[in-house]
């Protein structure tokens, strides 16, 4: 059956109205899946047994299954989702001081060969739809009791895949998240990462409603960079950061920049004079990320001493933070995403 998160208020009011149904009935299905998150038609009460027996029969709300849980020490939570195809995805959940953060993936796997990422070693196997990628977000708000409106929620999506890569989908989700009548995330609290498939940010720009931009840069010349993520020859950096340059931000906004130390690879002071150099100019700050080791990853991670250095290069030129790691024992921190189960390393939670 077709599941009704992922639909937009006119795609519910077609339906509505193609059962004779007056057009506000299509609003109260809307706020009872994205608002008040309910498992099946039956929960939403303001709705007449007649319409729901008649929904009930082509469609279904869509909520995504846990099939597998792990709880770090530090508080963070990964979580195993399952799809309507069989296929599993992971999301994140990591709780903050005055706020919390979701990490939710846009394509199962990755099509991107990024040496220092577990994702990576997966592979792409589909895209995810804007139904499972908000269903992330309903699906973690609902297993740990989060109120978007009376809470700060950060979604982030910087698990599995590349999101420019199924834009359409990202940008669907975004606007179901966006939606003060939906799911009521700020559009400021909403980030999409991408490795810069530059053809794709121009258009990622000129949408209404959109998240904010980060993008993975992680090297500070072209040939370490494709040598790290080959899909990077396919796009200069020149020309990415041309097209970061142009982009549209907002009054609020600012461009974020990855970078992922690598010990002795891009971790030295004179890559971060180049970074200077390659982001002057830019309305901008950086998050450096100590590389989170796995299994297969053929780099080790880089002294805090290294870390700290780099950083203040950095800092002398434009705000840069050092991104605490969080989930490390449970296989959740950034790059470290790869459906490990029971056995592979984390322990699941009880």
């Amino acid at each position: 059956m077709e599941a009704l998160i992922g639909k937009e208020l006119s795609d519910i009011e077609q339906a509505v109205v193609g059962h004779g149904e007056p057009r506000y009935r299509a609003q109260q299905i809307y706020t009872g899946i994205y608002r008040h998150r309910v498992e099946n038609l039956a929960q939403i009460r303001n709705l007449p047994a007649r319409l729901r027996l008649v929904l009930e029969d082509g469609f279904q709300v869509g909520q995504l299954e846990t099939a597998e849980k792990f709880s770090s020490a530090d508080g963070t939570v990964r979580y195993l989702l399952s799809l309507e195809d069989d296929k599993t995805v992971e999301a994140v959940f990591i709780p903050e001081d005055g706020r919390d953060t979701l990490c939710i993936s846009t394509q199962v796997g990755c099509p991107l060969d990024c040496h220092f990422c577990l994702t990576a070693l997966m592979g792409l196997e589909r895209n995810l739809t804007a139904g499972e990628i908000v269903g992330q977000v309903l699906a973690l708000c609902r297993d740990q009791g989060l109120k978007p409106g009376e809470r700060a929620l950060n979604i982030v999506m910087m698990g599995m895949g590349e999101p420019l890569l199924n834009l359409p989908a990202v940008l669907k989700a975004t606007r179901l998240l966006a939606d003060p009548d939906g799911v009521a995330i700020p559009q400021r609290r909403i980030t999409v990462s991408t490795s810069g498939i530059t053809p794709k940010l121009a258009e990622l720009g000129a949408a209404t409603v959109r998240p904010r931009l980060a993008v993975s840069l992680n090297a500070s010349d072209e040939e370490s960079r494709i040598a790290l993520m080959p899909i990077t020859s396919k796009y200069s950096l020149s020309e990415l950061l041309d097209a970061c340059r142009v982009y549209p931000l907002r009054p609020w906004e600012h461009l974020s920049f990855e970078y992922v130390l690598l010990r002795g690879v891009n971790d030295s002071d004179a890559d971060a004079r180049r970074v200077v150099r390659l982001l002057a100019n830019l309305k901008c700050k950086v998050n450096l990320i100590a590389l989170n080791p796995g299994p297969g990853i053929p780099y080790e991670t880089p002294d805090p001493e290294r870390v700290a250095s780099f950083q203040a290069i950095l800092r002398r030129s434009f705000p840069c933070f050092v991104r605490k790691p969080r989930g490390l024992d449970i296989y959740a921190a950034c790059g470290q995403l790869k459906r490990s189960l029971p056995g592979d390393g984390p322990t699941a939670a009880s």
